[in-house]
């Protein structure tokens, strides 16, 4: 089980096992948490929390796309 944190971290890589991302992650702690929040980091590589402020950044960057 992941060590649970407050939600006070404004910046947090993600890799593509957290997707679909969305915020408050599950290793921050609920008595300070605001409602879950799903945010699409897949196509630039990073994400704002319109609650929080934290920044998502995907470790590796936005997904590359084939034809």
């Amino acid at each position: 089980m992941a060590e649970q944190t407050e939600n006070k971290s404004r910046h947090i890589e993600v890799t593509a096992e957290d997707l679909p991302l969305h915020c408050p992650m599950p290793s921050m702690l609920l008595w300070n948490a605001h409602p879950r929040v799903f945010m699409p980091i897949e196509k630039t590589g990073e994400a704002l929390c319109p609650y929080c402020g934290t920044t998502y950044v995907l470790k590796g960057g936005p997904a590359k796309s084939g034809h």
